[in-house]
């Protein structure tokens, strides 16, 4: 009996490639729920009346409500942990994505109104403060000036829950995978992006036209309710997990234990490799998101197709983008499994990915849109491949107990390059019609956040934080 004891304890199980599963479907519903507007942008455009500036100012205001709850988020996942924290969070994107449906009520509209008249009332007692006399206010808010407050909300609250997606799944791989491992478990759970990204077209058309716009909203949030159950009956720490083996707990803390149990940020904010992760979001990150929240009415208002003819395109694009997300966590990983050094490895996987974005930059000069397709799915492919080698050298750089507070700080910075990005779309589209400088700074984000990296981390050192 001890010796089949002994054998059972020396089988390597695999459950931590069970809560990576758990880490794709969380960011698969986080980018199914985000996704649902960019669909419907030019029918709610035309049914509601906003323009591309206004959707712009709209698809910003997630950014900037994702940019601030990253500060935040991160901290919490360092506090409460990962079981806790992500399923707070996940409770509160799920409802705000369902609320999307109420956003052009009756009751919600008036509420704007309401919000809008008592922040004219309290501009007016400030100006007649110090000017003298009553300071009535003037603002008479139109119909679609309501309906963008309202949905602006919507996004916010979205914005603030989904912020905490990538630092709690990020913290989770810091504390269930060694570090040769990492950047292919990365590449796993973010390929959830693609494939929330072309479910996203399988299902949205199909509810907006069936059952009206407001199910595809409604459907989208109720899946996170769901996750949350599977997450807390399934999540725990490796060492309190009793289908872990002595095997694979022991793999996963091969690595050398952390010195610290707790970072504050005044340590992290003037560490180089903190710039480094965070800069090279700012620049990179915009372009997902260009993608993400405005691909959809490109392809309608550049190649005319309807609602539901853009489906098989976007499907292709998010496809091509899966693979590059597994394939660059694959690529770094193997050079390291070869022996190659984990600076070497990473880097070499991302100039890759880098050069492999600049096609991009004929995108919008295609006439046919096959190939347009092609060289936009190659251009988020590479992203993804990108994205999961930059998330990586967080882990390589900060122990475990900074992680979940550096990717949050870089997260913001990368929100805030979409904040810019969104708001400059929306004028560019609005005012001359064309997507060419977009797509030309889409293809050289790259090169030159790469750049930066190897400025500012040109070995990946482990940052040292007393």
């Amino acid at each position: 009996m001890t010796a089949s004891m002994a054998g059972a304890g020396a089988r390597m199980s695999r459950v931590r490639w069970t809560v990576c599963a758990l880490l794709f479907f969380a960011t698969t519903i986080s980018y199914l729920d985000r996704q649902v507007l960019s669909f419907l942008a030019k029918t709610l455009e035309t049914s509601l009346g906003w323009n591309s500036i206004q959707y712009g100012y709209i698809t910003a205001a997630f950014s900037a409500a994702y940019a601030i709850g990253l500060l935040i988020a991160g901290r919490l996942m360092d506090k409460l942990g990962t079981r806790r924290g992500f399923a707070l969070a996940m409770g509160v994107w799920s409802l705000a994505a369902a609320a999307h449906a109420a956003a052009a009520t009756k009751l919600a509209l008036r509420s704007a109104a309401f919000a809008v008249h008592l922040c004219d009332a309290a501009y007016g007692f400030v100006w007649g403060l110090f000017h003298g006399g009553g300071g009535a206010g003037h603002i008479a808010a139109s119909r679609v000036v309501l309906v963008c407050i309202t949905f602006g909300a919507a996004r916010v609250l979205l914005g603030l829950g989904e912020s905490a997606n990538f630092p709690a799944c990020i913290k989770t791989l810091a504390e269930w995978f060694p570090k040769r491992e990492r950047a292919l478990a990365a590449g796993v759970f973010n390929s959830g992006s693609n494939v929330g990204a072309i479910v996203a077209p399988l299902v949205v058309p199909w509810l907006a036209v069936s059952f009206g716009w407001q199910s595809a909203f409604i459907a989208s949030g109720s899946l996170g309710f769901v996750w949350i159950a599977f997450w807390l009956v399934v999540y725990r720490k490796p060492a309190r997990h009793k289908k872990v083996s002595a095997a694979e707990l022991a793999y996963i803390e091969s690595d050398p234990p952390d010195a610290l149990e707790s970072v504050p940020w005044r340590r992290l904010f003037p560490k180089s490799g903190t710039w480094a992760y965070g800069l090279g979001k700012f620049l990179t990150d915009p372009v997902w998101w260009f993608y993400l929240f405005w691909l959809p009415k490109y392809l309608q208002e550049t190649f005319h197709l309807s609602l539901t003819q853009v489906i098989l395109p976007m499907i292709v694009v998010y496809n091509m983008s899966t693979v590059g997300s597994v394939g660059g966590g694959w690529l770094s990983s193997g050079l390291i499994e070869r022996g190659w050094t984990v600076n070497s490895a990473r880097k070499t996987a991302m100039l890759g990915c880098a050069l492999c974005v600049l096609p991009v930059l004929y995108a919008p000069f295609c006439k046919s849109l096959w190939v347009m397709l092609a060289l936009v799915g190659l251009g988020m492919a590479a992203h993804q491949g990108w994205s999961a080698n930059l998330y990586t050298i967080v882990s390589d750089m900060f122990p475990r107990s900074a992680v979940g507070s550096v990717t949050g700080i870089g997260g913001t910075l990368g929100a805030v390059g979409s904040v810019l990005m969104q708001i400059v779309t929306g004028y560019v589209v609005q005012l001359t019609h064309s997507y060419v400088p977009l797509f030309l700074f889409s293809g050289v984000a790259y090169v030159a956040a790469l750049g930066v990296v190897q400025l500012l981390a040109p070995k990946l050192a482990p940052a040292e934080l007393g």
